[in-house]
């Protein structure tokens, strides 16, 4: 067993399908999820730094600071359940997250990170949220799915003009050309 399959193993959750069904890069998955961990960590020291702006006078950032904390608590709960062991549905809301699409993660965490940087523009709340919005970035990307193949470069050689050129001829390299002058790009029948 190679030093990367027995991280992998470490890292995967009980009950996990240790085959993966999907087309998402592995690392790619480690990042979404690593990234959710440390950046709700971060959102919820963060948010807990902005409450204290309620001492001062400023609602709007204590507001927001509320926010940043709850969408960091259920970002860990959802990425990292063995933060929360000790609350009892953590383990049931995460197994109802991964069965869902990625899209529907991406969308949630987007739209969760958005309000308390519209309600107080301080830099703890830009940070903290950002970090929660990047890890949506991470799932909408893999919601899109693996790379398509290159194109057969025996079918056929897009031309400048965006028609395809007969086979065995190349096209023209001029770009000023039009599809009357040249005859390899067009050819009446």
């Amino acid at each position: 067993m190679s030093f990367g399959q027995k991280i992998a193993s470490i890292m995967e959750r009980p009950g996990e399908d240790p085959v993966s069904k999907e087309d998402v890069p592995w690392w790619m998955k480690y990042a979404g999820r690593g990234l959710g961990t440390v950046g709700s960590l971060l959102a919820i020291f963060l948010g807990a730094w902005n409450c204290v702006g309620i001492i001062l006078g400023n609602v709007s950032c204590f507001i927001s600071g509320m926010w940043q904390m709850v969408a960091g608590f259920l970002v860990v709960t959802i990425e990292a359940p063995c933060c929360c062991m000790f609350i009892d549905f953590v383990q049931n809301l995460s197994d109802w997250v991964e069965r869902r699409p990625y899209w529907n993660r991406a969308a949630g965490y987007c739209l969760m990170a958005l309000p308390p940087i519209f309600i107080c523009h301080d830099i703890s709340i830009i940070f903290g949220n950002g970090l929660i919005f990047a890890t949506g970035i991470i799932y909408g990307l893999m919601s899109l799915g693996k790379k398509g193949s290159l194109p057969d470069p025996s079918a056929g050689v897009a031309s400048p003009t965006g028609m395809a050129s007969p086979q065995g001829t190349a096209p023209s390299t001029d770009h000023h050309t039009t599809l009357m002058e040249d005859p390899d790009v067009w050819r009446p029948t």
